[in-house]
């Protein structure tokens, strides 16, 4: 059995089904771990999100920001963006049972020393603490306040964790943590404008996995999320976001080795065509 860690699909089904071939997946025996955003932007959301969800029991993933945009656009509380491509989705004869899988899915996954987050984890959490926190989140997600939490999700503020946080800022801390960060300060305080290179990252500011002596500095986080910073392999550290979308690649990395897959991508020229 093998545990292979993927990158962002964003509804790159083909460029998907490629990287299965190329691993050699075998759905009874093997593993997958999906970063999140596993849906919008690519030319085929509807056909990932139904793939993903028939593998069952082979896949554990984590949502990332777009995976809950959609959940917000089904329930009506936000407006589908010009560059989405969810139409499929929310149109679809099976679209309920779909979202209830999706609504369904972790926020944060933790097996042994490896944790799985979309985006990241502030510097004063610990492994334990952010446990709790994503499984504040899920229950809400899960839950019959659902749509009442989906007209709070958005928003920017507050920027940074305190523990005295109630309500709906202390879940929107979270959620934009794990699934929007890229950035922050030493101090922990998220800046959400910042999508590129690491070399223009606004002054006072680092990549969140950098921050000295951050809480969960011992576990090895796989993540995704930005695209720009490419393929990170370190001692705590899978990053697996090689913008696949943009016309990179999509990658898989064998925890077990650390061996890394790679197909190529042709997902911009297709995502172009439809627009």
């Amino acid at each position: 059995m093998a545990t292979f860690a993927i990158g962002d699909l964003q509804g790159c089904y083909k460029e998907f089904r490629q990287l299965l071939d190329l691993i050699g997946f075998d759905r009874a025996h093997d593993r997958l771990w999906l970063v999140g955003d596993i849906v919008n932007r690519g030319p085929d959301s509807l056909a990932v999100l139904r793939f993903v969800k028939e593998l069952n029991d082979a896949v554990i993933m984590v949502l990332g920001n777009h995976d809950l945009h959609l959940l917000m656009v089904a329930e009506g509380c936000t407006k589908l963006h010009r560059d989405d491509t969810l139409q499929d989705i929310l149109d679809a004869p099976d679209r309920s049972e779909l979202l209830h899988w999706l609504r369904h899915q972790r926020l944060l996954y933790v097996d042994g020393d490896y944790v799985m987050v979309h985006a990241g984890l502030l510097p004063s959490w610990s492994v334990a603490q952010a446990t709790l926190l994503a499984q504040l989140v899920e229950g809400v997600l899960r839950s019959g306040n659902f749509h009442k939490f989906c007209s709070h999700i958005y928003g920017n503020q507050p920027d940074h964790w305190d523990d005295s946080l109630e309500g709906y800022a202390r879940l929107r801390v979270i959620i934009n943590a794990m699934t929007r960060m890229r950035v922050c300060t030493a101090g922990g305080r998220m800046d959400f404008a910042h999508k590129g290179l690491v070399q223009d990252i606004p002054p006072g500011y680092l990549p969140w996995f950098e921050v000295p002596n951050r809480g969960s500095r011992e576990a090895i986080v796989v993540c995704g999320h930005w695209s720009a910073l490419g393929l990170q392999i370190r001692d705590n550290l899978i990053a697996l976001d090689t913008g696949c979308l943009w016309g990179g690649r999509l990658t898989a990395v064998r925890l077990e080795d650390r061996k890394v897959f790679q197909v190529s991508c042709a997902a911009a020229e297709e995502t172009k065509r439809r627009q």
